[in-house]
């Protein structure tokens, strides 16, 4: 592993890139890095994910590469809206709110999380990946 894609609690800096550039496998997130009880992950993803929630965490998308929009479900009565990340750009889905990543054309993204946060939440199914997977 070259020094840009250590983790980053390491000697040197991680290029979060860098190190995303590496996975083979799509929607897998991976962790590069702890920051006391968050994890900051990386996963390329590609597709549609499974509508699902964190009831107990928020969770942040970090837009690295391509594009991402993210469908959310919420309020009283339940509404649906999508944003869409553009590289660089961050975006925070409070606790409980259903969500629903994808990407037409691959994307990369950063995930900021708390420890032992499962990918599909309760949903479960195909796309659950290893909850803590270091890179």
């Amino acid at each position: 592993m070259s020094a840009s894609v250590r983790p980053a609690n390491r000697t040197s800096p991680l290029h979060l890139g860098a190190a995303a550039a590496g996975l083979a496998d799509v929607w897998s997130p991976r962790v590069a890095a702890r920051i006391n009880d968050v994890l900051v992950k990386v996963v390329k993803i590609d597709g549609e994910f499974v509508w699902h929630n964190h009831p107990d965490t928020d969770e942040a998308f970090l837009c690295l590469e391509g594009t991402l929009t993210i469908d959310l479900r919420d309020g009283e009565p339940e509404q649906e809206r999508s944003v869409t990340l553009a590289p660089g750009e961050l975006y925070v889905i409070e606790r409980g709110i259903f969500h629903r990543p994808h990407t037409a054309d691959g994307a990369t993204v950063a995930l900021l999380e708390a420890a032992g946060v499962v990918n599909t939440g309760a949903a479960a199914g195909a796309l659950t990946a290893p909850v803590d997977q270091p890179l």
